[in-house]
């Protein structure tokens, strides 16, 4: 029951619409339940995860195998890298690769690679992100070299033109535009809602060197994600450059508490707000963060904003992959998560890049973090059998 109790206290007050969508959702599978319940997992990771002698790190918090993806940076480029920061926080560097390995783990369960297989990836996933951490130095993916799926997903970026998206997401009548309200990435936004970006927008766009671009033209509650479904979430319709064909399309997403900031053992920095400090810690962790990122404060509340990100440049696992294919997509991830740890390095409290190549020369620690891996992998598949036969009873409808 506390598995049960935990996720309907963790949700409480969420926009039922879109927490039915989740609940749904996370019926499908071990992996998107992990996806969904990343409190979960902090709350029943054993004490011993963050004794290891790793050094403190910034982390993304809930790096799964599907917080990874492709977006424009704000110098109009291509990038690959970790996309998701709601969960940041200052932690024990081995946080976040403990994290991605149990997604591995419940990820190979969940498409039936051989166990033996299994583990080899896993530890291939270590190797990599260890020898990263050796050499010291950050770096990114190659847009020109990128191969494999992560290839095709920045081939897939660099083709697709804001024309297009706008094109798949929007109405054009006349010669104005609307969101596209279809149920899967939009849904509609009631005058509340709509009156409260507008007038958030508005404040904003004021700090702004050109104030107009920022003149909201609609405004629709967005679909997107997992873990965050029911957070106040909307995809925005701005003026861009003026004209139908100049519009942008934006993404508003309230910022919550970091569950890692509560449980991790190191004191975190100060903050003026939730979503100060995942738009921090993002710019820290990426080379290149998405265009238009921004933390606005509204009262109580803090948003992130950032130009959208479909949900297609994500790499998709909602299919199986053969066991070379993931091996060497994991690989490419731990190097990425080794490369933000080193640039984010000596920043507010996270250890020096010296610190980061010792811990990666030592690897005494990779053997209990793959024992660890192993119990949060089976820890998630049991919590996702109880939730299960919990969503089958009725204890998930949401009203």
């Amino acid at each position: 029951m506390d598995v049960i109790e935990s996720i309907k206290r963790h949700d409480a007050g969420r926009d039922p619409e879109r927490l039915r969508l989740k609940y749904k959702a996370m019926r499908n599978g071990a992996h998107a339940f992990l996806r969904g319940t990343c409190h979960l997992y902090y709350e029943h990771l054993p004490d011993a995860a963050f004794r290891l002698k790793a050094p403190p790190a910034w982390a993304c918090g809930d790096l799964h195998l599907e917080n990874f993806g492709t977006f424009k940076g704000d110098n109009r480029l291509e990038y690959f890298d970790i996309n998701d920061f709601d969960e940041a926080a200052l932690a024990p560097a081995s946080t976040d690769l403990l994290r991605l390995m149990t997604s591995a783990l419940v990820y190979a369960d969940e498409i039936k690679l051989r166990r033996k297989v299994t583990i080899e990836i896993v530890e291939g996933l270590v190797e990599a992100y260890a020898s990263a951490l050796q050499i010291g130095k950050s770096r990114w993916i190659e847009r020109e070299t990128a191969k494999g799926r992560i290839g095709a997903l920045l081939k897939g970026l660099r083709l697709r033109k804001r024309a297009t998206l706008l094109d798949q997401r929007t109405r054009l009548r006349g010669k104005s535009r609307s969101i596209r309200i279809d149920g899967r990435r939009a849904l509609v936004a009631d005058t509340k809602d709509r009156a409260r970006v507008v007038d958030l927008m508005r404040r904003f766009a004021h700090t702004q060197d050109d104030p107009h671009f920022f003149d909201v033209v609609d405004v629709a509650r967005r679909i997107a994600g997992l873990g965050s479904l029911g957070v106040l979430r909307d995809v925005i319709l701005i003026e861009g450059r003026g004209s139908a064909a100049g519009n942008y399309l934006l993404d508003l997403k309230q910022a919550l508490p970091a569950v890692l900031a509560d449980r991790a053992p190191i004191r975190q920095p100060s903050w003026a707000n939730e979503a100060a400090r995942s738009a921090a810690i993002q710019r820290r962790m990426q080379a290149v963060s998405p265009a238009f990122l921004h933390a606005i404060a509204s009262g109580s509340k803090s948003f992130l904003l950032r130009e959208l990100q479909p949900t297609d440049d994500r790499l998709n696992f909602r299919t199986a992959w053969t066991g070379k294919a993931l091996a060497a997509t994991l690989r490419t991830l731990g190097e990425l998560l080794a490369w933000a740890q080193l640039r984010s390095s000596g920043r507010e409290g996270s250890c020096t890049i010296d610190a980061l190549i010792d811990f990666g020369r030592r690897r005494d620690w990779s053997r209990q973090l793959l024992s660890l891996a192993t119990d949060s992998a089976s820890t998630t598949e049991s919590d996702w059998r109880t939730y299960v036969t919990a969503f089958d009873d009725g204890a998930f409808l949401v009203s």
